[in-house]
């Protein structure tokens, strides 16, 4: 690993009701308002990449945690629901609700998986970023 900080740059440029976001070297992505705010509803929008970059983090503090702890398991996923609300006039994310599914061979090691889930959701970087509360099931 690089030392810190990082830097992350990313460009947007407005086309019509799309954004185009374009960073060095990876795929450009088109985003645009969600349906409850009137948009198409047919891209990814900040509220949905800002949802999908909390499960993708959580699935990828996981995978490095698990490797580090040297347990196996068959596969994981994550869904993860965030809450935007309207509070005091200012719109913001409240509540972020972490579910991830973990399947392991073996029952025996139920406790200790469920202790790499809760560090991989406690070590995410970006619910460590949020001012929302971040709850694991």
């Amino acid at each position: 690993m690089e030392p810190f900080p990082h830097f992350y740059t990313v460009a947007g440029s407005l086309d019509g009701d799309e954004v185009q976001l374009s960073s060095a070297g990876l795929p450009d992505i088109s985003s645009a308002a969600p349906t409850e705010f009137d948009g198409p509803g047919t891209h990814w929008s900040p509220e949905t990449l800002l949802t999908g970059a909390i499960a993708d983090c959580f699935l990828l503090s996981f995978k490095v945690i698990a490797a580090a702890s040297r347990f196996d398991y068959g596969s994981v996923t994550c869904a993860v629901t965030a809450r935007l609300e309207r509070i005091d006039r200012v719109t913001a994310f409240t509540a972020v609700v972490i579910s991830p599914c973990l399947t392991i061979g073996d029952a025996e090691l139920r406790e200790r998986a469920l202790r790499l889930l809760q560090k991989a959701e406690e070590n995410c970087l970006i619910t460590n970023s949020l001012k929302a509360t971040v709850s694991f099931e």
